[in-house]
């Protein structure tokens, strides 16, 4: 039996109103159309020369619309082969050559990148309660203006190393905006 497969749309840019696809697959939850126009007004519609990191892409659709918008990188990194594919497909189907895909655990990233990025999107799995380990880590790939979206299933508790810049809830997600507390001074 073929895995049943989502669809969802991008909302702004080049390649708005395109649909990409997304097997049915534990722990995918593609963040909502109207998060993600919140999102990218606090980002700023263009994203222009901008890099990106979306570090569990799942759906891809946080780093397909950060390309849609102008981004000249997007790393998308992903752990699950039966997604990989089907994000290979959507950058396919879209000629997304600023779009690179990783079949790689977000952490080995992490500790062997060393690239810096200016938007890092973090959503991984609510299970496995990754944020308090991943987010130390993110600041020595931070661009100097970087800023981190953070999704997460609980209001997040942060350290002095972070400043909120933004905040939400809609439903049970809720969705920060952050940058180093040190970034403006």
């Amino acid at each position: 039996m073929a895995s049943i497969k989502g669809k969802i749309r991008i909302i702004g840019g080049e390649w708005r109103s395109r649909i990409i696809t997304f097997p049915n697959q534990k722990d995918l939850r593609p963040t909502p159309d109207r998060v993600r126009e919140t999102v990218f007004n606090w980002l700023g519609q263009d994203l222009s020369g901008r890099t990106c990191l979306d570090l569990f892409a799942g759906s891809g659709v946080m780093g397909f619309e950060a390309a849609s918008r102008g981004a000249k990188q997007v790393v998308m990194v992903e752990t699950d082969t039966v997604i990989l594919k089907a994000l290979r497909a959507s950058a396919d189907q879209l000629q997304a050559a600023q779009v690179e895909l990783k079949l790689m655990d977000a952490m080995t990233f992490i500790n062997s990148d060393a690239r810096l990025f200016d938007v890092i999107f973090l959503d991984p799995p609510y299970r496995l309660g990754l944020l308090p380990e991943l987010l130390p880590l993110l600041s020595t790939h931070l661009a100097e203006t970087g800023l981190i979206y953070v999704e997460s299933e609980k209001l997040l508790v942060l350290d002095e190393c972070w400043q909120v810049l933004r905040s939400k809830q809609s439903g049970k997600v809720y969705y920060q905006l952050l940058e180093l507390a040190n970034a403006n001074g």
